[in-house]
């Protein structure tokens, strides 16, 4: 047996376990319904020409600007293909709305049942990255409120004290092109207007990494740092003058090259958020190596080592598709490999307890 210490989980019970399957399907529901109507972006209309009319096609490109393009002069077959655009635009409309519907009673479900984890403005945070289409694509979820997509694949909650948070952490990738998906009621393709989207009380500190709104809430923007620190590269996600500057921190690049993990996590109003974070085995092996620097807050130390047991003993216990294995985590120091292994190490036989 393992001599580090065991950590207890709370297994979510037959009722839970039975909405947390609804609800992920409703959200692959509600998402593929949302991606089908946002496919019908932009408009399809006739256009004048030298008295001749044609159907033309606004859409947006991947750089977000808005293009035409005809569609051919008016004839029987651009009249078909224009009622069948807005036939299929009708029912996709018809359908978001509906699933949106049952989204809002899912939520009512899951709060009676109380699958409700996430930090409800770290929610608001990390659903206004995913539209804006930077939630993996650029941007990751590391700290604390990783470790709700790690127990929400799991099935388990962890000890609450180990993962309340007035947080949250956002990794930069500085090796990709960032491009904010913008909408109308963004004016400008920030992060600072992002957060400001969420709650308008939100500023940048005179650490320019980091906005905080009015309750305290703090939103930091991280990224690796780089050896040797002068190849630091100064990296804004938006172009305006306030935005959040990513700031360097050592041990974050295991993170970035770390595979991605994604699961869909409850919220505290019951409401399912999509979460990218990275691999919980470097999540662990990260928080182990944080916890063992002398410069840390050691309140800080303490957290780190117990998040680091219990993310590790998810994946021991839970989640044995991904075992602790040197030829998988090439992007961990050996040193570091060899001290987190020992976390890995569970006894199958033992049962989780409810904390």
């Amino acid at each position: 047996m393992s001599s580090v210490e065991t950590v207890t989980f709370q297994e979510l019970n037959n009722d839970q376990r039975r909405e947390k399957v609804n609800s992920d399907q409703r959200y692959a529901s509600w998402y593929e319904a949302k991606l089908r109507a946002e496919s019908y972006r932009g408009s399809l209309v006739w256009q004048e020409v030298k008295g001749e009319q044609y159907l033309v096609r606004s859409y947006y490109d991947a750089s977000g600007n808005r293009r035409q393009k005809s569609e051919g002069r008016r004839s029987p077959e651009t009249e078909k293909i224009k009622a069948d655009w807005e036939q299929g635009r009708q029912e996709a409309v018809e359908r978001l709305k509906s699933m949106r519907e049952v989204m809002v009673r899912q939520a009512a479900i899951n709060r009676a049942v109380r699958l409700g984890r996430v930090p409800l403005m770290g929610a608001r945070v990390i659903r206004a990255l995913d539209e804006a289409g930077l939630l993996g694509n650029g941007i990751r979820i590391v700290g604390t409120n990783a470790v709700y997509a790690y127990e929400a694949v799991a099935g388990v909650m962890v000890d609450p004290d180990i993962t309340t948070t007035l947080d949250i952490d956002l990794l930069l990738d500085a090796r990709l092109s960032l491009r904010i998906v913008t909408s109308d009621d963004v004016a400008e393709p920030a992060l600072i207007g992002l957060l400001r989207k969420v709650d308008k009380s939100f500023e940048r500190t005179s650490e320019t990494f980091r906005a905080v709104n009015r309750e305290g809430y703090v939103v930091d923007l991280i990224k690796p740092q780089r050896n040797p620190p002068w190849q630091n590269e100064r990296v804004q996600v938006g172009c305006v003058e306030d935005d959040l500057t990513a700031v360097p921190i050592d041990g974050l690049a295991w993170h970035e090259s770390a595979p991605p993990f994604e699961a869909i996590a409850i919220d505290e109003k019951g409401g399912p958020v999509r979460i990218v974070a990275s691999d919980p085995r470097v999540f662990a092996a990260y928080k182990l190596w944080l916890s063992g620097q002398p410069d840390r807050d050691p309140t800080k130390r303490r957290r780190d080592a117990a998040q680091a047991r219990a993310v590790a003993q998810i994946v021991g216990r839970y989640l044995q598709h991904l075992p602790f294995e040197a030829n998988d985590l090439r992007m961990l120091p050996r040193d570091l490999f060899d001290a987190a292994k020992p976390l890995f190490e569970t006894n199958e036989a033992k049962d989780a307890n409810s904390f």
